[in-house]
């Protein structure tokens, strides 16, 4: 008599047969899927069943004590992969360190001891200080969801709550630095090193200060022109804030009107206004009317098959924050190859235009306008951002002058 096929983790979750129709072995109990095997309706009542074990931890046969780190990990990543996009590769991040440490372990097998272990992974996977406490915080995020749904018993998350974040000073995780408005003039200097569509991205951050996010996000159905004659206002489907404040209308003036317009032309609601797809043509566009020679008989050929036969990577319909930043250190060394050694450009990122945005907002106008600008909801974490207080002691310390100091400067001599 064969042995029957008995899966013990959701990860290698299978369809099997009995008796010509379709059923499933999970933690050695037998379901029956009602359906013949091979048939649509099986096929997709198991993805339903799969579905369900991911998301349904009220199932009779998943309780805390069988349930393992894999299957934990692989329900929360489903989760988060809906819920929470924004977060999903740190997440998954987190739950591959934890699977090295655990994998195929009970989640009640974990204690306090198991959380030092993993804290310690984080430090030894060279990232910042300020990464691993995120990380951490992840896991703990991960306990929770578990514990609501009960997957996981309230004492396991409460050992993991009792382990404290790591302090600046106190580990060997390098502290990262802090994130610094880029100067205008610096970005002045990269633009022409840029595409059209990437100069325009720039540019429209730099005045609204959005976050990268936000910007590669924007689609044409997203603007809306109907509100006001003069303005446009950007709104956002789901943004950073939206579970506290609610939707956040981002308004364009005139100056980003004018960058945003050409990439509105012959496109879809759906479809992103800064596309990757349109700085690739630009990109051979800039290269054919660069070029000093002819296209050889033979390039032209290749050329032709190459339209036949596209290459299966083409450049996606959004940028998200890694190509975009990746785009623009890619325009530093472009330029930084064309520059002489005293005109170097230095290295910055799309996320300081924003830094830079607060910064210019409060020394013009005042915090208020600058917290409204970046849309916080406290003025602590527009100062975060905004290093226009430094700037103005910076000011201050430039133009002082010591007030005991007399015309012949005898208050500085000492007596006797």
């Amino acid at each position: 008599m064969s042995k029957k096929n008995v899966v013990q983790s959701t990860r290698n979750l299978k369809i099997s047969q009995d008796k010509g129709y379709a059923c499933v072995y999970l933690q050695g109990k037998k379901i029956m899927l009602g359906a013949r095997f091979g048939t649509p309706e099986a096929d997709d009542a198991f993805r339903k069943l799969h579905i369900r074990v991911l998301t349904d931890p009220t199932l009779s046969f998943l309780t805390p004590q069988q349930v393992t780190v894999d299957s934990l990990c692989c329900a929360y990543l489903k989760y988060a992969s809906e819920y929470d996009p924004g977060h999903y590769s740190s997440i998954k991040t987190a739950c591959e360190h934890l699977l090295r440490l655990a994998t195929g372990q009970p989640v009640e097998s974990l204690d306090s001891r198991s959380f030092l272990h993993l804290q310690d992974m984080f430090v030894q996977h060279s990232v910042s200080r300020q990464y691993c406490n995120a990380l951490m915080g992840f896991i703990r995020a991960m306990l929770k969801w578990g514990t609501i749904r009960k997957l996981v018993s309230t004492q396991v998350y409460g050992e993991a709550k009792l382990i404290p974040p790591l302090k600046k000073g106190k580990t060997r995780a390098y502290e990262k630095p802090e994130r610094k408005p880029v100067a205008d003039d610096v970005v002045r200097r990269t633009l022409p090193f840029m595409s059209p569509t990437v100069r325009a991205m720039v540019q429209v951050q730099r005045m609204t200060g959005m976050r990268p996010s936000e910007l590669c996000a924007m689609t044409v159905g997203d603007i809306d022109k109907t509100r006001d004659s003069e303005l446009w206002y950007y709104v956002l489907e789901s943004h950073k804030t939206e579970d506290h404040i609610g939707q956040k209308p981002i308004p364009l003036g005139k100056p980003e009107q004018y960058l945003i317009a050409p990439y509105l032309v012959g496109k879809k609601p759906s479809e992103a206004v800064f596309s990757p797809r349109t700085a690739m043509e630009e990109w051979h566009a800039e290269r054919r009317a660069n070029r000093k020679t002819k296209v050889s008989p033979s390039q032209e050929k290749r050329n032709q098959q190459r339209a036949k036969k596209p290459r299966p990577r083409q450049p996606g319909e959004f940028y998200d924050r890694s190509s975009y930043r990746v785009a623009v250190l890619n325009a530093i060394k472009k330029g930084n190859k064309a520059l002489s050694t005293d005109q170097q450009i230095p290295r910055w990122s799309p996320y300081q235009l924003r830094h830079a945005n607060a910064t210019a907002t409060e020394l013009e106008h005042g915090l208020d306008e600058a917290q409204a600008q970046l849309g916080h909801t406290s003025a602590d974490m527009t100062k975060r951002y905004s290093k226009a207080q430094l700037m103005m002691r910076e000011k201050l310390a430039r133009n002082r002058r010591n007030p005991f100091d007399t015309p012949t400067g005898e208050g500085n001599q000492q007596d006797g």
